[in-house]
This record gives C-alpha cells, structure tokens and sequence, in this order.
C-alpha cells in the first residue's frame, strides 16, 4: 500500500507511524512545504520517501494534514490528479467550507472528509508519536458523497488505528467543535495572554503556577500558524461560542460583585456536571 502524506507535522506524522505499525507493508511517502520538517521526518524514520504532487496519482491512500487556510486548494488539487482508485481523506478542524468547494469536483467521491479529535500542545514531525489515535473519536462528514469502496479502504485504516467513528453533517460538525475545541483554545490563549501582561515576572509565573494553572494553560501552547486559520474558517460559530462564554464571565463577576457566593456555589455545583460526561474520554 502506497501511502502519500502532505503535511508531515504532529496530526500527519502520528497517522505515519500509526500506518506503518498497522501496515507493516506500507510505503510511507511525504511532502511539506517546510523542507525543514520533510528532511526531520525522514530523519526519524516517519516517511520512507520525499514525494511532489504529481505522485499522488500513483498512490493508494492520500492525507491531506495541512493548516485549513490552504486545505481547500491542496485538496482540490489533489483530486485533480488521483485515479479512480485512490482514496484522499483530510484531517482538518473545520469541514464546511472544504465540503462546499469540493462539492462539485468530478472526483469528489474519491475524497473522505475525516476529523481525528486527537492532538497535543506540540507541532512539527519531532511531535509525532504513535498510538495518538487509538481509542480517539474520528469524525466522518458526508460520508455518502465517497465511492463505497474507498469508504471500505478507509474504515479499515481507521479500525486498524483504533479509532471510533461518529457520523455528522459538516455545518453541525463545525458548530460543535467551536464549543469543545475552539472555543477551549481562545480561553487557552487569552488566559496566558493576561498572566503574561499581568505577571510581569516570569520567574513568578514558573514558582507560583500550580497543575490547575498548567493544565489550563497548555493548549495557548499549540502553534498559532494552525489555529489561526481555524478561527478564521470557523468564524461565525467561534463568535457565536465566545459571545455565550463572554456572558457567562459577565454573570460571574456580577455574582461576585454583589456577594452572592451562594449562588457562586450554586453554578460551580451545577457545571461539576461535566465530570459525569467526560468520565468516559481518556
């Protein structure tokens, strides 16, 4: 199984390892637009061979794990190439747009719009790791518009990385993940930024944080050259989100304001509810 991946950072090179893990057969081949990272990778171990674009007509499986600003076109461009044969399936945050701009290529069914919910704080092919994907829920959108057949191709793959799939519509998809992931990493970011502008001492910042501080904090850690496209191409369900979430600071701080700790309580008691429901996510 030839196996083309573009875009060799953390979400394509773990898919890599995993691959080639699950496919011991498997010919691993990668392009980046950072030659930088394409050289690390196949440092590592990740890829097997350098590959352009014009290789992808020869491959049997395709990821497309690029930042969404330029997914649409390296996709489409990617479809313009691929035989009938080929399976091309992307792992981006955002679906919607993508959806739509390829809704009328003449090889959409060769193309799978896929989610992996998995990921760290880190980038570039040196944050790759294996296994980053088991037990992890892999959003699939239209998955009707796909040939059977490369549905098959691709539902293997995904069995064999342990992933769960869970079925949506892109517009549901996007307006979802604003709430239990965008939305995460703006208070991510924005929490950072105000210790940062608050705390002018770093070595207060390293003494003083405790886990809750960290553990909070980490995701303002991931690269802004992914997120940032993400927000844009999401923009009006990450405002809709950070509007409710903006109320709900507002409504605490009146709470605060005018003493009314046991209703405080109250809040904090009735969101402890969220344990319940992420009990079951590793």
């Amino acid at each position: 199984m030839k196996v083309q991946i573009i875009g060799i950072g953390l979400i394509g090179g773990s898919f890599a390892l995993d691959i080639k893990s699950a496919f011991p057969e498997a010919e691993i081949y990668g392009s980046d637009a950072d030659e930088k990272n394409l050289k690390k990778a196949k440092e590592l171990g990740i890829i097997d061979h350098f590959s352009k674009m014009d290789d992808v007509q020869h491959a049997d499986v395709v990821l497309v794990a690029v930042p969404v600003d330029v997914a649409n076109k390296v996709i489409t461009e990617v479809l313009d190439l691929v035989g009938e044969n080929t399976l091309v399936f992307d792992a981006g945050s955002t679906k919607s747009g993508l959806c739509k701009e390829i809704a009328n290529h003449q090889n959409r069914r060769n193309f799978l719009a896929a989610h992996p919910i998995a990921g760290t704080e880190f980038s570039g092919p040196e944050a790759a790791i294996s296994n980053l994907y088991r037990n992890k829920t892999n959003i699939i959108c239209e998955v009707e518009k796909t040939a059977f057949k490369l549905q098959e191709r691709a539902l293997n793959i995904f069995q064999k990385l342990g992933m769960r799939i869970r079925y949506m519509d892109p517009v549901s998809h996007d307006r979802h993940i604003a709430y239990v992931s965008h939305l995460s990493h703006i208070s991510s970011f924005m929490l950072g930024k105000t210790v940062l502008e608050k705390e002018r001492n770093e070595r207060d910042i390293f003494d003083l944080a405790g886990s809750g501080f960290a553990s909070t904090v980490r995701l303002a850690k991931s690269s802004p050259a992914m997120w940032s496209p993400i927000f844009r191409e999401n923009k009006e369900n990450v405002l809709e989100t950070l509007t409710e979430y903006i109320n709900n600071l507002t409504h605490f701080k009146d709470l605060l304001e005018n003493d009314d700790f046991q209703e405080v309580y109250n809040e904090m008691q009735r969101t402890n509810h969220i344990k319940s429901i992420l009990n079951g996510i590793n």
